[in-house]
C-alpha cells in the first residue's frame, strides 16, 4: 500500500530489498490513503482490508491527511489499526553510523495502539470541545503481553512503563497496575511519569531498554526518541495484532519533495526488516538488510535521485554480500 505521496517512490524500493533477501516473497498492491479516499469513498477501501487479512502482512507507506475534518474521511492508517486489531506499535530506536547524534542508543518503544484519545470519541458545542480517552484492562494486559514477547525475543531483560497516574490515576492507574501484573518475575520493572520520561529521553536515552504505554504518551516519546536513530526521517515502526502486521515508515507524505527522486527510502526499508524480524521469524533476513542499510549510510548519498542511488546502493551491497 503505498499511499500518498513519498509513499509511492519509497514502497517500491522497500518491496525489491524484501525481495533480494526473500525471492518467493509473493506482493499484491491495494489502494489506502487520500487518494484512495477521493476515488473509493474510503481511505482504507474494504478489498483493501480482505486483502491484508488474507496475507496476514501489510507495507504501508503514507498518507495526506487534511488538517481539517472532512465528512467521511478516517485516518487510513489509524482504520487499518482498529480494524484489523493492530493493537501495538513497535519502534526501535538504534544508534546508526553518520546520522545518529550519539553511538550508545538501543531502546524498543512498545506502544498501546488502540485506545486512548486515539478512539476520535470527541464532540463540540463551539464554546467547549471534549475528547474522552479510554483505557480497558483487556487492552492494557495485552500490550503487556506483547511487551513481553518483544523482551523474550530479543533477550532484553528491563521494562520501564511510562504513565500519569498521579493526574490520571483512573485510567492511567488502571494502564500501570494491569501492565505490572502481566510482567513475569524474571524482567526487571520499573516505572516513570510521562514528563519525567521524556526529560530523560532527551537527556539520557542510553538508558532505556523497552519502554511500554499507553497510545498518545508512545505517539510522542517514539517521535521525540527517533531523533537519536537520525530523526523520523529514518524511523521504522510497526503495527502489530495476534495474526497480522502492518509495517510502516514514521516520516509523512512530504509533499514538497514527492516526484521529485528525493526520498529517503530507508525507514521504508526498515520498516519491511521488521516485518522479517519480528513476525516472519527470519532475523538472519532481518540482519542482513539492516547492515546493508548501515552501510549504505556510511557514505552519503545526494539529495538528487537519492531514491534510486539507494535502492542501488543497498541492492548491491545486499549482492556482494550473497552472490
Amino acid at each position: 500500500m503505498p499511499g500518498d505521496g513519498i509513499g509511492q517512490e519509497v514502497i517500491p524500493v522497500a518491496v525489491a530489498v524484501l525481495r533480494a533477501v526473500l525471492p518467493e516473497l509473493e506482493t499484491v498492491e491495494m489502494p489506502a490513503g487520500w487518494e484512495a479516499f477521493e476515488k473509493y469513498g474510503a481511505s482504507v477501501p474494504a478489498e483493501t482490508v480482505t486483502t491484508i487479512q488474507a496475507c496476514g502482512a501489510g507495507l504501508f507507506g503514507a498518507v495526506q491527511s487534511p488538517a481539517y475534518k472532512v465528512a467521511g474521511y478516517r485516518s487510513a492508517i489509524l482504520t487499518m489499526r482498529q480494524e484489523l486489531e493492530l493493537y501495538a506499535n513497535i519502534r526501535p530506536v538504534i544508534s546508526l553510523p553518520n546520522v545518529s547524534p550519539r553511538a550508545d542508543v538501543d531502546m524498543i518503544i512498545v506502544r498501546e495502539n488502540s485506545e486512548g484519545l486515539y478512539i476520535s470519541d470527541e464532540e463540540s458545542d463551539g464554546e467547549t470541545a471534549i475528547a474522552r480517552r479510554r483505557i480497558t484492562k483487556s487492552g492494557s494486559q495485552r500490550i503487556a503481553r506483547k511487551a513481553v514477547e518483544v523482551m523474550e525475543k530479543f533477550g532484553r531483560s528491563r521494562l520501564t512503563i511510562v504513565h500519569k497516574a498521579n493526574v490520571l490515576p483512573l485510567t492511567d492507574g488502571l494502564f500501570r497496575d494491569t501492565v505490572r501484573a502481566q510482567i513475569p518475575s524474571h524482567f526487571t520493572v520499573d516505572e516513570l511519569l510521562v514528563d519525567v520520561a521524556a526529560l530523560k529521553m532527551v537527556g539520557a536515552p542510553q538508558t532505556f531498554d523497552t519502554l511500554v504505554t499507553t497510545n498518545l504518551f508512545g505517539d510522542i516519546l517514539s517521535d521525540a526518541a527517533a531523533h537519536w536513530g537520525g530523526g523520523l526521517g529514518l524511523a521504522p515502526s510497526l503495527n502489530w495484532g495476534d495474526a497480522i502486521a502492518v509495517a510502516e515508515p514514521v516520516h509523512g507524505s512530504a509533499p514538497d519533495i514527492a516526484g521529485k527522486g528525493e526520498a529517503n527510502p530507508l525507514a521504508a526499508v526498515l520498516s519491511a526488516a521488521m516485518l522479517l524480524d519480528y513476525v516472519w521469524d527470519r532475523p538472519d533476513l532481518a540482519a542482513r538488510i539492516q547492515q546493508a542499510v548501515a552501510s549504505v549510510l556510511a557514505t552519503p548519498l545526494p539529495a538528487k535521485n537519492r531514491t534510486a542511488l539507494t535502492q542501488s546502493a543497498l541492492l548491491q551491497t545486499l549482492g556482494e554480500n550473497h552472490p
